[in-house]
């Protein structure tokens, strides 16, 4: 840990232990043993600023609650793993997570009717309006990941033994989704390259059709897939559902939070998001928003009574169980908003970045790009095995002498001991960053001479 990131840690949990002393303290103030240990822990503080200040080495943080490593991999390292690179926390997020870390923390002013999207201190039910704005839908509700998007969505549409699309790169909570509702999925083929396509989902709902004597009941495809993050006709699959009846989920766990997106010139039914991954969230975190339409399907409430009791909750959204995403996750989402919104003008300038990093990786001799080229996503699969995997070959390290170089770079993310096929995500970096990263690779491949050609 370099000493900069040890000092600021160490100030950051001192002023925590600061904190807890007013915490045990009365309303009225603190007593005169709490006032000296408060002094105590500000002269601690006033002495790592000093060391910050003076550049001097000072005392490291230590374990969180003595066994908990300090991670330090965003304040050290260029992090080009794929599911971290947009989840990155903003300032902001990461202050509401201080200020809101307590269990129950937005329900303070929780009041009648008592459900998390009607909180209006914090505004949280002005966060719900401006998520469904968003995404250009009619509602939304924040969730604990996009999984629990699918598996709302389908809890609703989906009964038992019923078909449901989905692409044959789908992500397996999806999967789950579809089977924990009882049904069975049902994947449309990639052509040639490696896309999902319009006439193959009306291809495969035929066959459903033929197979089963009955529709599928929903149709949910990833606008961009995880795996090659290739761009599907989701617009003209959504078009096709319809021209069924069958409603279209739009699977925007990698583009809600880092793209425009509008729900309703794509013809969706649903939109599911993902705090965590896109949306500079901490995990569990997701949205998912729906028509008029459907929001009284989707966002029905619970009509059941005891038989005792005669208790009943009829305010409370079962495939929501109630409230969904409470604490800090919420807040740090709402926090970290403004500037998500914000960035997802700017997403030319990052597929630029990947561009760039991409045909800077492919001067060196053997290197390819398994994804759609030239790139429409950040996130993108590559293929070294006629490049540094000839390297791993016969060094000693095997494939981990990659990581070897780039983490003496202070490069991280990229799959440890891969040297064949691997993925990584330039989002959010600088240029700056951008093309140290490209200045890296080049590098190691001239140090272990490999051929590059020039540009």
């Amino acid at each position: 840990m370099e000493k900069n990131t040890d000092l600021i840690f160490a100030a950051l949990f001192k002023l925590e232990e600061a904190r807890q002393v007013i915490r045990d303290g009365l309303p009225s103030g603190l007593n005169q043993q709490e006032e000296m240990q408060l002094k105590e822990k500000i002269s601690e503080l006033k002495g790592i600023i000093q060391a910050l200040e003076t550049g001097t080495t000072g005392k490291k943080p230590g374990r969180i609650a003595g066994s908990i490593e300090v991670r330090t991999r965003e304040e050290e390292n260029i992090n080009i793993q794929p599911i971290q690179a947009a989840g990155r926390l903003t300032l902001a997020a990461r202050q509401a997570i201080i200020a809101y870390g307590d269990g129950y923390s937005t329900c303070d002013a929780c009041r009648k009717p008592f459900r998390l999207d009607k909180i209006s201190k914090p505004p949280i039910a002005d966060f719900h309006t401006q998520l469904a704005q968003f995404v250009n839908m009619d509602q939304a509700r924040v969730v604990p990941g996009a999984r629990r998007g699918f598996q709302a969505v389908a809890q609703t549409v989906v009964e038992k033994g019923d078909s449901v699309i989905v692409s044959a790169f789908a992500h397996y909570t999806e999967f789950l989704a579809v089977e924990g509702a009882g049904g069975v999925v049902k994947e449309v083929p990639l052509n040639k390259d490696n896309i999902i396509t319009a006439d193959a989902t009306a291809e495969k709902i035929e066959q459903v059709k033929l197979e089963t004597g009955k529709l599928p009941t929903l149709v949910m495809i990833d606008h961009y897939d995880y795996q090659l993050a290739n761009e599907h006709d989701v617009k003209g699959i959504a078009k096709v559902a319809h021209s069924y009846d069958i409603p279209f989920l739009y699977n925007g766990a990698y583009t809600v939070g880092v793209m425009p997106v509008d729900g309703k010139a794509v013809g969706a039914d649903f939109v599911v998001g993902s705090g965590h991954k896109s949306m500079a969230s901490p995990a569990p975190s997701g949205v998912l928003a729906t028509t008029s339409e459907w929001a009284d399907k989707v966002f029905r409430t619970t009509q059941m009574v005891g038989d005792v009791t005669k208790r009943k909750f009829g305010i409370k959204e079962v495939e929501m169980v109630g409230c969904t995403l409470m604490g800090s996750n919420l807040i740090a989402m709402m926090a970290s908003f403004p500037e998500v919104k914000e960035r997802t003008l700017h997403w030319d300038d990052e597929i630029k970045k990947i561009n760039f990093f991409v045909d800077r990786l492919l001067t060196i001799d053997g290197s390819k790009v398994l994804s759609e080229y030239p790139r429409k996503h950040a996130l993108t699969k590559v293929d070294t095995t006629g490049s540094f995997d000839r390297i791993a070959a016969i060094h000693k390290r095997r494939g981990f002498f990659l990581s070897d170089a780039l983490s003496a770079k202070g490069i991280v993310g990229e799959f440890a001991g891969a040297t064949r096929t691997w993925k990584l995500s330039t989002y959010g970096l600088s240029w700056e960053k951008v093309r140290y990263l490209a200045d890296t690779f080049t590098e190691i491949a001239e140090h272990y001479e490999l051929p590059i050609t020039k540009q």
